[in-house]
């Protein structure tokens, strides 16, 4: 037999392709296929903005040791793999490139952006597909789906409908955090708080002081909250009024007693600005209390801020303390404030919470598609009662502690991609579903469904959901679920809120969440530390073999990783080895033959060998059970260098 001195890994594509060809991939055309027990992964989507990074690498290799695992054992295995519309990031990063071009998104029809977008996502799912075959996924491509496919869009419109009629799904007026620079709203996940050294001020109000990092903020405020049992305020009774000068004059200021303030902070009384404040509009929402918009939608204040109307919140701040310590107001001012910056994920703008008619997901209604239960409620069952088991376990206090503190969930986006809001308005009348209401002077919302509404149909809808399909009978709810923790809140528990209601399934029995892939030296990879990993990049350097083993080795579940050349080249010479093994083998023996049952053992070392081989099979079987892959990777390395190779093969 004749086989290269040297592994080729560029036949890598070649071997998929034969692979993909065998049709295996597809559980249908598995042999006696109807008679295998089913297990089931839904790929976390990439989101279909440009190209897969090491850390969906890390992804691709662990789900699809776990599906050729369980394809092996005899399972019907289905491990369906599909993109995500992903559209506040894909909506930015077109806008960005028509900018580049001189075109700007409000001058260019709808349609004519959304031409510009899918055009744009087509080439940029070529190039996903490309990748997730080069990581040797064995994922069936016959399945494959797209979170804006037509069918998946009629589910989507079914679920809002769905939930639109039972009153779980709402239009009204809360504070949404809102983007004056992406001019959308975005979900409390996409807030990333950033830590930031500002002055906090201490300004006379009547006969009580109060303290704000924001007096641009304060033009509106006329109720003073302290806590009810605070002593220091007991002479005032709730609702009491009193005068005082305030920025533009005097004004009419109500006492209000409620426990959100806390006594131990500061002077212990506060005002509430409940338009730019979720925590003030709860309080305004108990007392029935008036609320007023002091920053419009660009960020700027409005006509109640007097002579400062017009002028950006950073401009106006400094001119405001300025007026107030002229009229004796300013107490004194904390130069090494330190507070937490509120800003989009998503492109970094300043968070500025407004008030907006928008609609929302109310996670605290009782409603019989989950058995008289809230979506908290069942939501947090699930994984208490064991249904869904999180690993690692610790976790699972993690999304425990972000459920109970949810408030309702806003799915209303500005933005022009993703799935319309299945909405229409005419003098005070709504009318939700699938086709727009007959007759004249309807019109259709505007705006689009936050992305997580959808992708947390993903493991049913993508089965054909609402129709009761073959597919969504023999393959949901899916055995697994492997992603990434810190995607816990945007995903992991949506797909259980949305798929508990819908299906009245769990969306997968187990959870693995692994941990992130960092740069040799600990860091998160970001385009600004210019440290990204190009994962085609190593392919292509030193063949997909020894970087799978770089990802698995040394990994455990929930646990970041540190990705460098050093530790790749390490697991390419393994792949070599094995290479050179094989190679001497095969062109050793006479005849070269697949083995069905265990061979006998002819000499010692023969005997020696296999008990070895058994041993590794029987420990790799049970760490496999158990996600224990790092476990799996070492013990192979170390029976093929240190036993089969260093003292089998060279006795023989």
């Amino acid at each position: 037999m004749k086989i290269d001195k040297n592994y080729d890994f560029t036949s890598e594509d070649e071997i998929y392709r034969g692979w993909e060809d065998s049709g295996f991939f597809n559980p249908d055309k598995l042999p006696n296929s109807k008679k295998r027990k089913p297990f089931t992964i839904s790929m976390p989507p990439p989101n279909a903005t440009g190209v897969l990074h090491i850390g969906h690498a890390a992804r691709m290799a662990t789900q699809d040791i776990i599906i050729r695992f369980q394809r092996m054992r005899g399972r019907r295995t289905l491990w369906l793999p599909g993109t995500d519309h992903a559209a506040i990031a894909t909506n930015s990063k077109v806008a960005g490139i028509l900018h580049d071009k001189g075109i700007e998104v409000k001058d260019i029809p709808r349609q004519e952006f959304l031409d510009e977008i899918e055009k744009y996502v087509a080439k940029s799912r070529g190039t996903i597909q490309k990748q997730i075959r080069a990581m040797g996924a064995s994922c069936d491509w016959s399945r494959e789906r797209f979170t804006l496919d037509k069918d998946m869009n009629h589910a989507v419109i079914e679920a809002f409908e769905r939930m639109y009629k039972d009153g779980i799904v709402y239009r009204g007026q809360r504070v949404v955090h809102w983007d004056p620079k992406l001019k959308t709203n975005i979900s409390d996940d996409e807030v990333d708080h950033v830590e930031e050294k500002t002055k906090f001020y201490y300004f006379k109000y009547g006969p009580f002081t109060i303290g704000t990092a924001r007096p641009e903020t304060k033009f509106g405020d006329k109720y003073l909250v302290v806590h009810p049992k605070d002593k220091r305020y007991s002479k005032y009774k709730h609702g009491q009024t009193f005068e005082l000068e305030w920025i533009n004059g005097f004004i009419t200021a109500t006492v209000i007693k409620d426990e959100a303030a806390i006594i131990e902070v500061g002077s212990g009384a506060m005002t509430i600005t409940p338009w730019h404040s979720s925590v003030d509009f709860e309080i305004a929402e108990r007392h029935k209390l008036d609320r007023e918009q002091i920053i419009n939608f660009d960020g700027n204040l409005l006509p109640i801020a007097g002579e400062f109307s017009g002028m950006p919140i950073e401009k106006a701040r400094e001119k405001i303390v300025a007026k107030l310590k002229k009229k004796g107001l300013l107490v004194k001012v904390d130069e090494d404030y330190v507070h937490n910056l509120a800003t989009n994920s998503r492109g970094g703008g300043t968070i500025e919470p407004q008030i907006r008619e928008q609609w929302f997901i109310n996670v605290n209604k009782k409603t019989k598609a989950l058995g008289g239960q809230t979506i908290k409620q069942r939501s947090l069952g699930v994984v208490k009662s064991g249904e869904i088991e999180v690993i690692p376990k610790r976790f699972e206090k993690i999304y425990y502690n972000w459920l109970e503190g949810l408030y309702d969930w806003n799915i209303s986006r500005q933005i022009v991609y993703g799935h319309r809001i299945p909405a229409w308005y005419k003098d005070g009348q709504i009318k939700v579903g699938h086709v727009a209401p007959k007759g004249t002077g309807w019109k259709q919302d505007p705006d689009t469904l936050d992305t997580w509404f959808s992708t947390g149909l993903w493991t049913f809808s993508t089965l054909g959901w609402p129709k009761k399909t073959d597919d969504l009978k023999n393959y949901h709810p899916t055995d697994l679920l492997e992603t990434g923790y810190d995607i816990i809140f945007f995903w992991v528990a949506r797909m259980i809120i949305m798929t508990t209601y819908h299906t009245q399934q769990v969306p997968f029995k187990q959870v693995y969440l692994s941990g992130l892939v960092r740069d040799d030296q600990g860091r998160k990879m970001s385009k600004s530390l210019g440290n990204i990993t190009d994962p085609l990049g190593i392919i292509k350097k030193y063949g997909v073999d020894p970087l799978r083993l770089a990802l698995i080795i040394g990994v455990t579940p929930g646990n970041d990783v540190n990705m460098g050349d050093e530790k790749i080249g390490g697991y390419r010479n393994f792949v070599n080895k094995l290479w050179n093994i094989s190679r001497y083998i095969l062109t050793s023996v006479k005849k070269v033959e697949l083995v069905k049952t265990q061979p006998k053992a002819i000499t010692l070392a023969d005997k020696w060998i296999l008990t070895e081989l058994n041993k590794l099979i029987e420990s790799s079987t049970k760490d496999l059970e158990t996600y224990k892959f790092s476990a799996v990777g070492e013990a192979v390395y170390e029976f093929t260098w240190d036993k089969l190779a260093d003292w089998y093969v060279e006795i023989s």
